[in-house]
């Protein structure tokens, strides 16, 4: 938004302030739609949400070229309001002289340039009284109903029109210039406008009271004690004024011979009153400190135009603190150290539930260990080649003779004919189906016990469960079965290849070993052979049928006992490989897990953080208008309207 302070103190105030209004309720309602993570209480947005309309309405209120400053006047029964407005206006208001005439009591003392439609509609409703004045030109005098009334009908009545005031002038007596009803009343309304005091019949007031004071004293010593350090207090004797401003009969003409003149006091506002013109009382006699004149050179003159929109705009000062309250209380809290410590607090949970799915995914395994070991088998197979993986093949299909995956796995549909042992491996399918069993028995449930337990320790680290619960129920929500069965397929794949690729000694042993089945059984029967040859063709030895068997019988030796060599050297049993499988399944699992769940504080952390830097981003600005304004309220010099 623009930056008002850079506007020069000559430029109109309140023309100034306005579009700065509306910039900053157009901020306001930008920031008030968008969705956030940090949730606004339904009282916080309620507050905010008559900021944005308050800001509007001050932003058209504002927007004019010259100001109308409404002093409203407000006393108890008897303490010489209407007494006071008459004599201001320089006679008495009469009923004939209403431009609206109503039964209604408020007086609405204006100048008569103004259309009575630029009134507020609730000035419109009481009795208009217009005038010509041109030093009351932006001002609007209003006398209201005593705040002390029997009927309750007067009272409503003031208080619809009290937030009409710009300025209120509390009118007292020596009577009641202290009474309850009155004081609480001004300290309800202190906050929100000006306040002038007028201690009225100060003819009376001269003498000490009961509490060894002068009611005037004693008054001031109430007001600074309310934070006002130097309060307007104008001590009137009204009544006089207005015998003065009535006109007296005509004065007998002195005798020819002598000389003399009768001299015309002019009206107390520099100009005739609304009553009409004529020949006013002489000047009454008052007592010492009597200030009606300085509480007139006050309105008509102290008033300017930079006091008027000073005060006018003292209320979008309040409005704009209360603006800057809302946002501090909507602003969401720094939570990086906490979602630190969430985060960390989360680890061990996290381990614990890695180590609980590995196993119940391992127990899912377990009916299927000879599978597991006839697929290791089939894949030890293609390192051999010749007799060795001849007999391999043989050995396997023996010992797992009708007992193939599919067969035995009760979730995988069975063939119709007979299904022989496969020399590959559906290895995704079969996790896929091993996922679905533990889900189906463990796992779901343990997903939304985890949820759970993960919030329950963000509860012990202080972080707001109201922020954290959605992002939790949305990765609780995730496919977690085929997440497990895509873990567990690239865990057995990774042991398999580690099995059939190994590194270090292993690799060596395993050459050696393969080396010496692809070699040696061929060897061996070749050798038996020559042998058996060489004693038929060369040593003429007789050859029995025993003897025909000998070399079949060394080579069968020779495979029995490579592979006892390979059973011993690189074991395929799946007792041999589940420790293993499942240190290496846990760390998967486990790295899955902090993947998806020990990001969220953090993840929230940061979202509200960014929420805090558009609140304050939005302060700023309120602070910076509000600065400014409190700079021209400061060079208007009306401090001594408004308390402390």
């Amino acid at each position: 938004m623009s930056n008002p302070a850079a506007v020069g103190d000559t430029t109109p105030l309140l023309r100034t302030l306005s579009p700065a209004l509306r910039g900053l309720e157009r901020d306001l309602r930008a920031w008030l739609d968008v969705s956030r993570r940090y949730p606004l209480s339904t009282l916080q947005r309620a507050a905010l949400e008559g900021l944005a309309i308050d800001l509007r309405r001050q932003a058209e209120t504002l927007d004019v070229e010259r100001p109308l400053l409404v002093v409203m006047l407000m006393g108890g029964t008897g303490v010489g309001k209407s007494t006071l407005l008459n004599a201001l206006a320089g006679g008495a208001i009469a009923q004939a002289s209403f431009a609206r005439p109503t039964t209604r009591d408020p007086v609405v003392y204006y100048h008569e340039s103004v259309k009575p439609d630029r009134l507020d509609p609730a000035l419109r409703h009481c009795r208009l009284a217009p005038h010509d004045r041109p030093a009351l030109e932006q001002k609007i005098l209003v006398d209201t109903p005593d705040l002390d009334s029997n009927d309750l009908a007067n009272r409503e009545k003031l208080m619809q029109l009290l937030p009409v005031a710009d300025i209120v002038l509390y009118v007292g007596s020596q009577e009641k210039y202290h009474d309850q009803l009155g004081w609480e009343l001004f300290l309800n309304q202190r906050k929100r406008r000006a306040f002038a005091f007028v201690l009225n019949k100060w003819d009376r007031c001269l003498h000490l009271g009961a509490s060894g004071m002068r009611p005037d004293e004693d008054l001031l010593r109430d007001l600074q004690s309310e934070g006002f350090r130097e309060p307007l207090l104008f001590r009137t004797c009204a009544q006089k004024w207005v015998d003065r401003s009535t006109p007296s009969p005509p004065t007998p003409l002195p005798p020819v011979s002598g000389e003399g003149s009768h001299i015309l006091a002019s009206p107390p506002l520099g100009g005739r009153g609304v009553g009409g013109e004529g020949e006013c009382s002489p000047l009454p006699e008052l007592p010492e400190g009597e200030q009606f004149q300085e509480l007139v050179h006050w309105l008509e003159m102290g008033l300017t135009r930079l006091e008027i929109e000073a005060i006018k705009a003292r209320g979008v000062g309040q409005l704009l603190q209360h603006l800057q309250q809302a946002l501090d209380a909507a602003s969401p809290p720094d939570l990086t150290a906490i979602a630190e410590r969430t985060r960390a607090a989360w680890s061990a949970p996290l381990s614990e539930e890695a180590a609980a799915t590995s196993e119940v995914l391992l127990n899912t395994l377990e009916p299927y260990q000879r599978e597991i070991e006839h697929h290791f088998a089939l894949d030890e197979q293609r390192r051999f080649h010749g007799i060795m993986a001849w007999y391999l093949h043989l050995f396997a299909r023996a010992k797992y003779v009708g007992s193939t995956l599919r067969d035995r796995i009760p979730f995988v549909p069975r063939a119709a004919g007979s299904v022989e042992t496969p020399t590959t491996w559906d290895l995704a399918r079969f996790t896929k189906a091993c996922s679905d069993v533990a889900g189906n028995r463990h796992l779901d449930a343990r997903g939304k016990a985890l949820a759970n337990k993960l919030l329950v320790e963000a509860d012990t680290q202080s972080f707001p469960l109201d922020i954290l619960s959605e992002p939790m129920e949305a990765r609780s929500a995730l496919d977690w079965r085929q997440r497990y069965a895509g873990t567990l397929n690239e865990v057995l794949q990774q042991v398999e290849r580690e099995w059939s690729k190994p590194t270090g000694l292993r690799r060596l042993t395993q050459a050696v070993v393969v080396w010496l089945g692809n070699w040696l059984p061929p060897v061996a029967l070749l050798a038996a052979l020559i042998v058996l040859l060489w004693r038929y063709f060369y040593d003429r030895a007789d050859i029995r049928l025993p003897d025909v068997f000998v070399p079949p019988a060394i080579l069968l030796v020779v495979l029995v006992a490579l592979h006892l060599l390979i059973s011993l050297l690189l074991p395929l049993r799946w007792p041999a490989i589940r420790g293993e499988f499942r240190r290496r399944l846990e760390e998967r699992i486990r790295q899955e897990l902090q993947s998806i769940y020990e990001p969220i504080p953090g993840d929230v952390a940061q979202a509200l953080r960014d929420e805090r830097r558009a609140v304050e981003k939005l302060a700023a600005d309120t602070a910076e208008v509000a600065s400014w304004l409190h700079q021209r309220e400061q060079s208007a010099s009306i401090s001594g309207l408004y308390g402390h």
